[in-house]
């Protein structure tokens, strides 16, 4: 008896040790452990791919039982009825939503149980039926995609040849007015600003030259301030009287607006006739002795008979105390014979010539 008893002792601890490790393992697949059960039928319209018995059951993602029997109904041949058992507190509602998931890298497939709107048990639910299609895997999802759009287009051949041949003979008609329909975009771009921007080709005035030596020299320091005028000759477009557009002159520009460029070719022509003398500009001097104040009149084609180039420019000479001791209205204009940009530019820088040498000699004058 003490020679057999540490055997029995032995073989009494490797078999609690046995039923130990099933019981944890049990108590693992159950997630229940031994607690009470409530078993459910599910029917599957459809096939479930890989389900099997102790297949887990999730209710919101959380297991909450297995699949405890898989068989085919003998009533339907598309029909699959599986039992579960989950643990009693599951909140299985008579409008909780049956599904079949698949899960891991495998595919795993697990029954999904997701919670309705019921709050309350409303008395006991035996059997759930699961949503149409429910065990339906990706690939089985996209032939039925496939197939059923293979069957529209089955049905809609005819529309769908008509439709591409309508294509075809639009493109053929796009194909033969490229040229017509460039020149509407290009026309659009045009209307709405966009496009390249349009070349604009600049012209200038020119000086007064040809003075012989100064006969009288400008006394005292003269500043030539920028001359006044209304806003339509604050412009370096070319104006016309009577006013509107004339052919040739859509791309034209002065090199300034008309009174800085009267301003900068009159002291340039000062320059020429006297420069140690020139007047300046007021910006560049601080309280000059006198001040030629240009109001610009006229500086326009007129266009009624023969094309003409008019300026007319009024001029006052003032002291430091704003006192007017000469004044004198300038008016010149020069014909020209083609209404195009350089014979008008032409016909102004001979306007400008006389009335630039008159206001000289006028000023110098003034000014002894």
């Amino acid at each position: 008896m003490e020679t057999r008893a540490p055997f029995v002792v032995v073989g009494a601890f490797v078999l609690a040790a046995i039923v130990a490790v099933f019981g944890f393992v049990y108590w693992l697949h159950n997630t229940g452990g031994l607690g009470p059960r409530a078993s459910y039928h599910i029917q599957f319209e459809g096939s479930v791919p890989g389900l099997l018995v102790g297949a887990a059951v999730l209710f919101n993602g959380i297991r909450v039982g297995e699949v405890t029997d898989l068989g085919l109904a003998p009533d339907s041949p598309r029909r699959v009825n599986a039992t579960i058992s989950v643990a009693s507190t599951t909140p299985v509602r008579s409008d909780t939503k049956v599904g079949l998931e698949f899960q891991g890298l495998t595919g795993v497939p697990v029954i999904a149980l997701e919670g309705g709107t019921l709050l309350a048990n409303s008395g006991p639910v035996t059997t759930l039926v699961a949503e149409p299609g429910a065990g339906e895997g990706m690939t089985q999802a996209a032939r039925s995609a496939l197939r059923r759009v293979d069957s529209v287009l089955a049905e809609n051949a005819e529309p769908l040849k008509n439709t591409i041949a309508n294509l075809q003979v639009f493109s053929e008609g796009l194909a033969r007015n490229t040229g017509k329909l460039d020149s509407i975009v290009a026309g659009l771009e045009k209307m709405t600003g966009g496009g390249t921007p349009e070349r604009k080709i600049t012209y200038d005035l020119h000086a007064a030259q040809g003075f012989a030596a100064p006969g009288k020299p400008i006394k005292g320091q003269l500043a030539l301030p920028e001359p006044t005028a209304v806003a339509m000759l604050e412009t370096q477009r070319m104006l016309f009287s009577p006013t509107g557009d004339v052919a040739g002159f859509a791309d034209f520009l002065w090199a300034d607006a008309v009174p800085k460029l009267l301003q900068a070719r009159l002291i340039e022509s000062f320059e020429n006739y006297d420069i140690a003398h020139a007047p300046l500009r007021t910006a560049d001097i601080g309280q000059a002795d006198f001040q030629l104040l240009i109001d610009v009149r006229r500086f326009r084609v007129v266009t009624d008979s023969a094309p003409t180039a008019e300026i007319g420019l009024s001029a006052r000479i003032v002291d430091k105390d704003g006192k007017v001791i000469a004044s004198r209205l300038f008016e010149e204009s020069q014909k020209f014979d083609n209404i195009d940009p350089p014979a008008a530019v032409a016909a102004f820088d001979v306007a400008f010539g006389r009335i630039a040498k008159a206001m000289i000699a006028w000023t110098a004058q003034a000014l002894q």
